[in-house]
């Protein structure tokens, strides 16, 4: 890290300011034209991605080949993780009601863009009884009536560990069920406070015994100051429950507010860790600086599919 520090603004306010990425970190932004005109079509119909609310570093490419991860449930999250740049809700200041045509204008958008892989997550909704689950279940509904060729994936919260919540979003019939682990459980309390490691890897386990015929997937960081050691115990953790993907990428500080970076990880730790994983017998594991939970995800869903034949 980087100890110096920048004035940000006319008092004594003060940042760490944010080390500089080094080259395999650092994407291009070299496709406005399809960035501007998707996000015009996804802001007539009230839709939101996770590309935009978390800053992703890839949305030029995946805007460009028409891709975009659906983020339902509103654009505000109950939960303060410390990587997370999505907008916070209160739900003491914020009344955010869910919006009912939101189902049917993902599945819409998704037609539109004649997508063959349609990916949807959601911000945490914990002031829900349900934590939005029917809501979730429904958009992918929709989905599959709008295009029932295409595959859809699921990249749900824990819904607080409600296991019936979980059970509902699968029986709407996603091909892949994700829900990301983050980091190691040593920094759950400062990434994930509001989360647990251990119900994580039971939604995992769950999804598995529900829906035996579903693709299950988690993904993780790495760069907020894990180790090499707790890394593998993740990725053992993660078969243990049943899961068949697991993508890595490296943590990028979104903003000032957010957690700083302890640490850029070389290329070719990501391919040990792609390699160790897949001794373990995962069926695919997506390992590089730049990637992502969706990043790809036809992609790899794919890949996992060739191992399972």
């Amino acid at each position: 890290m980087i100890d110096s520090l920048v004035q940000i603004g006319s008092g004594a306010e003060f940042a760490p300011r944010r080390p500089r990425l080094p080259e395999w970190a650092r994407r291009g932004k070299t496709h406005f034209e399809s960035l501007n005109h998707l996000k015009r079509g996804l802001r007539e119909l009230k839709l939101h991605t996770v590309c935009e609310e978390a800053r992703c570093p890839n949305i030029h490419e995946c805007f460009h080949r028409g891709a975009a991860t659906f983020m339902i449930l509103g654009e505000r999250c109950t939960r303060g993780c410390g990587f997370c740049s999505v907008q916070k809700l209160n739900p003491r200041k914020h009344d955010v009601q869910l919006d009912a045509n939101e189902p049917a204008n993902v599945a819409r958008m998704a037609r539109e863009m004649k997508l063959r892989y349609v990916v949807i997550t959601s911000v945490n909704r914990d002031d829900l009884e349900d934590g939005g689950s029917h809501h979730f279940a429904e958009t992918v509904r929709e989905v599959r009536r709008a295009l029932p060729e295409a595959r859809v994936e699921v990249l749900t919260p824990d819904f607080c560990g409600r296991l019936d919540a979980v059970a509902r979003v699968l029986d709407a019939g996603p091909h892949v069920f994700n829900h990301n682990m983050e980091t190691a459980p040593r920094l759950y309390s400062r990434v994930r406070p509001q989360a647990d490691y251990r119900q994580s890897l039971d939604v995992l386990a769950f999804a598995r015994r529900h829906a035996a015929g579903v693709l299950t997937k988690s993904g993780f960081m790495v760069g907020l100051g894990e180790t090499p050691d707790e890394v593998r115990m993740l990725l053992r953790d993660l078969r243990a429950a049943g899961t068949d993907v697991a993508t890595i990428g490296q943590y990028l500080q979104p903003t000032r507010r957010n957690l700083p970076v302890v640490e850029f990880v070389e290329p070719r730790q990501f391919e040990e860790y792609r390699e160790y994983g897949l001794a373990l017998g995962f069926k695919a594991v997506f390992s590089g600086p730049l990637v992502r939970s969706s990043y790809m995800a036809d992609l790899v869903s794919e890949e996992a599919q060739r191992e399972s034949c």
